[in-house]
């Protein structure tokens, strides 16, 4: 029997993720494991079939994820597990590179030992900083905060463990994913579900700023069967691709898109600015010219699609981070009591 491991496949691209695997052919027999510690996702979010075994726990728990390597050789691993708040990521600095960077090692560590055949990772364009646009996977990295530094890091680890240990990779750098499954309680990340979240509850939509930061939002089943497909793309092993939308709207347009799918008009309030990549999208004609051409799903299209399931889950709480290692400078609004819009989230 085929092996392999999903990490984060509870949470919102992963959930995507597993079902997409279970209807691939060749695939057909495998058997997937999600390992996933429910602390972004959710319990029901994982594919109900025989061939979907859960896991609950971290891939910080290094003696978990050796003993699940160990009895299980995963032929194939697809690591989406991550805490992907960039801007909150400077006040975590501590609990980000522990999730983002040595549970990526954990897994590492593990895949070399098992000879895993191909490691997939979803990284992030955060990878890149304010580099100039589009973002190509030949413009230098200069990530701007801990998130993605941490996300280097990864992708130069893969590319120090295919040198020395033969272990293959397939890197993503995917952007502003929506859709079904994503978690809209989460305050710090993902804006789209947060502006449909905060519109349920009847509130206003927070933007920090002036509301002009420039972003591409990519819908999630759109990008989904590439990162599926990757394993079996010889000409993909050991490279790095962005992947997602072209198109770059502001976020201000976007709260106009978001209300109109939601059915109700634009309110939105505007927060004091934060520290953040203002003009953020990249360029995809790597990917397309291995993968061939991809779906792409208008924006208001994808909107409705995420909207329709939003309104049949209903709010979700938006939970308050409680482990803030630096207070300094964090905006108000992330503080106890506040209300705020993630507007750079890559996953």
């Amino acid at each position: 029997m085929r092996e392999i491991l999903v990490t984060g496949g509870a949470g919102f691209m992963g959930a995507h993720l597993v079902r997409a695997l279970a209807v691939m052919p060749e695939f057909a027999g495998a058997r997937l494991t999600v390992l996933d510690d429910l602390s972004g996702g959710f319990r029901e979010n994982v594919l109900r079939d025989p061939r979907v075994d859960f896991v609950a726990g971290s891939i910080t728990d290094a003696g978990l994820v050796d003993r699940l390597f160990e009895k299980r050789k995963f032929e194939i691993v697809y690591h989406l597990a991550a805490y992907a708040a960039e801007g909150l990521s400077h006040f975590i600095r501590r609990f980000n590179y522990t999730n983002n960077l040595i549970g990526s090692v954990n897994l590492i560590n593990a895949a070399v030992r098992a000879q895993t055949k191909c490691f997939v990772f979803t990284s992030s364009i955060a990878v890149y900083g304010a580099a100039q646009v589009p973002m190509r996977e030949s413009t230098e990295p200069k990530p701007e905060d801990p998130y993605g530094i941490a996300k280097y890091a990864v992708e130069m680890d893969l590319r120090a463990a295919h040198e020395m240990f033969g272990l293959n990779s397939v890197i993503f750098r995917p952007h502003n994913v929506y859709g079904e499954y994503q978690n809209i309680g989460d305050r710090y990340r993902n804006v789209i579900g947060i502006f449909m979240n905060q519109i349920l509850q009847g509130l206003p939509m927070t933007v920090f700023g002036d509301g002009e930061q420039r972003r591409s939002f990519s819908y999630v089943s759109d990008i989904i069967p590439v990162i599926a497909r990757a394993p079996l793309v010889k000409a993909a092993m050991n490279q790095v691709f962005n992947v997602g939308a072209d198109q770059p709207y502001t976020v201000n347009a976007l709260t106009r898109h978001v209300a109109e799918a939601m059915g109700v008009g634009a309110e939105v309030v505007h927060l004091p600015p934060r520290n953040e990549v203002v003009v953020a999208y990249s360029d995809h004609e790597k990917c397309r010219a291995v993968f061939g051409p991809q779906p792409a799903l208008p924006l208001a299209d994808g909107l409705k699609r995420m909207a329709d399931w939003v309104r049949g889950v209903g709010a979700r709480k938006s939970s308050e981070f409680s482990a803030i290692e630096i207070a300094r400078g964090l905006p108000p609004s992330w503080q106890p009591g506040g209300r705020a819009v993630e507007t750079a989230s890559a996953t």
